[in-house]
């Protein structure tokens, strides 16, 4: 293989490795970080020895990552707050049949059930579940036995349940949950955010110890009105609100003079109404945020424009 073969094959997995390294991480700056680590063995290595290409860049990379997460693992211990995963602007390209799986895959609320799971289970799983891997490649990929796999698979999917098949709302349903946000912040009625608020709805706020949030997750609609009405109604006024496509929902960016301050993204029950409610304010996780990611139709890649 010639170097400008041996590059042109990397740069055609480089989609698939960054969508697999970005679920694996919760970070676009990890997934990037992981891409570029795995290239530079790729360079490194003698090309004409191997026999699966994109079996070898899929377990360099899949390795690399798990070196990362037992460094992140030991940080999250004492992060300040609540974490979430770095958001990404993306565009679900995929066709109808597809959007709600690959959609899904990169959610919030997934991504945060990943976390629930240790580092080979949450690998094992997305190598299985979304990126459809046959066990014998798993296994090869991880150093494990094909049947340890499969129970790693078996046992990451009874942590993360019925979950991982999320309600997904229709594009309507969800623009009218951001069309009430902005009514509330512009006009401090809550009346018809509310209404589609869940009685036992979830806020998770990110600022990292940088910024101001809230210090732990705010339960129960009671509870997450009280902080609207006296933080955000006081303090998001002065913002601008835009709609964006954000992990595979609607959302909105919140930016005063160019900058971006917060991105708001939402998770909904099958009645409808918002269970979830997740804010990233933590300005190092949002420094990535304005890279523009594409989903591929099919494939769970992430396409950087």
């Amino acid at each position: 293989m010639s170097e400008h073969d041996k590059l042109d094959r990397f740069e055609q997995a480089r989609p698939r490795l960054l969508g697999l390294a970005y679920r694996l991480l919760g970070s676009w700056a990890d997934a990037e970080d992981a891409v570029q680590d795995t290239f530079l063995r790729w360079q490194d290595t003698d090309a004409g020895v191997i026999h699966n290409p994109d079996g070898w860049l899929t377990t360099a990379c899949t390795n690399r990552c798990l070196d990362i997460l037992k460094s992140a693992g030991r940080q999250r211990v004492d992060y300040v707050g609540p974490w979430l995963p770095e958001p990404l602007q993306t565009e679900t390209v995929a066709g109808p049949e597809e959007r709600l799986e690959l959609a899904s895959s990169l959610t919030t609320a997934f991504l945060l059930l990943l976390e629930r799971l240790s580092p080979k289970e949450r690998a094992a799983y997305l190598l299985r579940e979304i990126f459809d891997h046959p066990y014998n490649q798993i296994a090869e990929t991880l150093d494990l036995s094909e049947s340890a796999c499969r129970q790693l698979v078996s046992r990451a999917g009874r942590v993360i349940g019925k979950d991982s098949a999320r309600y997904v709302p229709s594009e309507e349903r969800q623009s009218e949950l951001l069309s009430a946000f902005q009514n509330a912040i512009r006009t401090g009625s809550l009346t018809t955010l509310s209404s589609m608020l869940s009685e036992d709805i979830e806020l998770h706020t990110d600022g990292g110890g940088k910024v101001r949030a809230a210090l732990r997750i705010l339960s129960g609609r009671e509870t997450i009105e009280i902080f609207l009405r006296q933080v955000l109604c006081k303090a998001w006024p002065g913002y601008d609100l835009n709609t964006a496509e954000i992990n595979g929902r609607q959302g909105l960016i919140a930016s005063e003079n160019g900058e971006i301050t917060a991105v708001l993204t939402a998770e909904f029950g099958e009645d409808g109404k918002a269970r979830q409610i997740f804010i990233m304010r933590n300005p190092e996780k949002l420094r990535h945020f304005m890279t523009l990611a594409r989903h591929e139709a099919g494939s769970g890649e992430l396409k950087v424009n």
